[in-house]
């Protein structure tokens, strides 16, 4: 049994794979086919943050698979509240074929792995979002036609969008750039674990946000303020101000980069309306992906 709980869990080879049945069942989908390769399966939907694209695709990505799913969130989840997370995880497992979970807290992931008799995919967590950057790299894929010698340029802040992105472009061949205002870049222990688990992945840590995109083919950008950072969000809206990815800061990268954003956008801040509705942008493809690529991870780890 494998779960799925940051791309540092998967092999390049496994990646790859991943990719590449992506690509396959997005043209079946455009085929109007639709296999129940999951008929009779159903997944577990358990929500602390709400959503938007992760709970829709998982939700669509499983009904297209012939399986069902089943959707709990905020009080009705209760997890270490009402019962302790290994007691959810015991009793939620024996009920679903898969769990996905999006927590606050990353060690909940953890924790419930650790006593889930199914599969548990990590839906988003406060270190790693690892369902959103599979989807990013497949749509880098689709856009370039392939992943290894080509260069990400994230601009903002090395959240946990960030740390996916950079494992999963390490593991593929993808040079991964951050350009991020001082405290907000990748913290020691995650650059660690990164160089021990990725030793040949090629990360820059670059301030400058112009000079990161002067070579990028991607241009990445997140929101400067995430769920459960309210209360910085003033700070971060003054120390971010440098960092938005907007008509003047394309102008310095090359001429065929693509403009990224895993939704849902703060206009006007991260990044400007004209940059997201662009020609440049490949934003609403990406977010289209995200069953795609999902559909790929569920047949993985359910067949």
């Amino acid at each position: 049994m494998r779960h799925f709980l940051s791309l540092f869990d998967l092999t390049p080879a496994e990646l790859a794979h991943l990719m590449k049945e992506t690509a396959r069942l997005k043209k079946a989908y455009q085929r109007g086919t639709r296999k129940p390769t999951l008929k009779g399966k159903v997944l577990g939907l358990v929500f602390e943050k709400p959503s938007l694209r992760t709970r829709v695709s998982f939700e669509a990505a499983m009904a297209q698979l012939g399986g069902t799913t089943i959707y709990t969130a905020g009080k009705d989840v209760g997890l270490g509240v009402r019962e302790s997370v290994p007691d959810f995880a015991r009793v939620m497992s024996q009920y679903v074929d898969a769990v996905v979970l999006r927590t606050f807290s990353h060690q909940t992931v953890e924790d419930f792995a650790a006593h889930a008799a199914c599969p548990v995919i990590n839906g988003l967590s406060d270190l790693f979002h690892p369902c959103q950057a599979l989807a990013d790299l497949f749509t880098m894929y689709e856009v370039f036609g392939k992943l290894a010698g080509k260069t990400l340029a994230f601009v903002g802040d090395g959240n946990n969008v960030a740390r996916s992105v950079a494992i999963c472009c390490g593991k593929l061949g993808v040079r991964f750039i951050l350009a991020a205002p001082d405290r907000y870049g990748f913290d020691k222990p995650f650059l660690k674990q990164y160089r021990e688990q990725v030793p040949d992945g090629d990360l820059v840590l670059n301030g400058a946000p112009g000079h990161a995109v002067k070579a990028a083919d991607v241009i990445y950008t997140d929101v400067w303020t995430s769920m459960g950072q309210e209360e910085e969000r003033d700070r971060r809206l003054r120390e971010f101000a440098d960092y938005q990815v907007n008509a003047a800061l394309l102008k310095k990268a090359p001429a065929h980069a693509r403009v990224m954003h895993c939704l849902p956008a703060h206009r006007g801040e991260e990044v400007t309306s004209d940059v997201l509705d662009g020609e440049r942008s490949v934003v609403f493809q990406q977010a289209a992906n995200r069953m795609h690529a999902q559909k790929a991870l569920l047949e993985w780890l359910l067949n």
